[in-house]
């Protein structure tokens, strides 16, 4: 006859993931399916095979927890640290390059498309994913894009205000992209797409913001 040990030993193991994390993971997908207004935090609770109290004790209200599914995916929006400092303006195009780069796979990611569908599904009954996203995902990339922008004009290679600089290689980087991701009407690009967009925007902002000397 088995020991209690033996039929402790016998019983399934538990997920090993962290509880927080199946939490989050599965606000994500019940947020993706059924929409953050209908989705219940029972539902969540249930995929995340946790109880209620356990979830509002790891991660909070519904609210928080779309926070934590944003703030997730707005850590990939961050300039990476070892992007090289622009001293002259050949640095400069390998930081705008590499950054674009990042941008446009990150942004470009399925599940990143998906929060901005979701917040433009819910504009109306729940608005905060909308504020949510701005603030945490979309703010994120643009103040690393407007350091960039402060770092360039600070060393003397490019004039012109960091903000606008910012918003104008944005807008140079994605052209209309992003709406097409939103609207399903093209595919993802692939590495080498990716890459030829940053070349292409990279090249075309550093012919319209020359370094000072030769703005005029």
């Amino acid at each position: 006859m088995p020991t209690q040990a033996t039929a402790k030993q016998r019983q399934p193991r538990s997920d090993e993931t962290p509880a927080r994390q199946r939490i989050v993971e599965a606000a994500f997908s019940a947020f993706m399916e059924s929409g953050f207004a209908a989705a219940s935090t029972l539902e969540i609770a249930t995929r995340a095979r946790v109880s209620k109290r356990e979830l509002y004790a790891l991660v909070g209200s519904k609210q928080e927890m779309l926070v934590a599914c944003i703030r997730e995916r707005a850590k990939r929006l961050q300039m990476p640290a070892d992007l090289p400092e622009p001293h002259d303006r050949q640095a400069l195009a390998r930081t705008l390059e590499a950054f674009g780069t990042q941008l446009l796979r990150e942004v470009s990611d399925p599940t990143v498309i998906a929060v901005f569908r979701l917040a433009i599904a819910e504009a109306v009954r729940a608005p905060e994913v909308a504020r949510a996203l701005n603030s945490l995902g979309v703010e994120t990339g643009r103040a690393a894009l407007r350091e960039v922008m402060t770092r360039a004009r600070s060393a003397g290679l490019v004039s012109g205000d960091p903000p606008g600089m910012a918003e104008h290689f944005a807008g140079l980087l994605w052209g209309n992209l992003k709406v097409n991701l939103l609207l399903r009407v093209t595919e993802r690009p692939g590495p080498r797409e990716i890459a030829r967009r940053a070349r292409d925007a990279t090249g075309a902002f550093l012919k319209l913001y020359p370094p000072p000397d030769n703005a005029a």
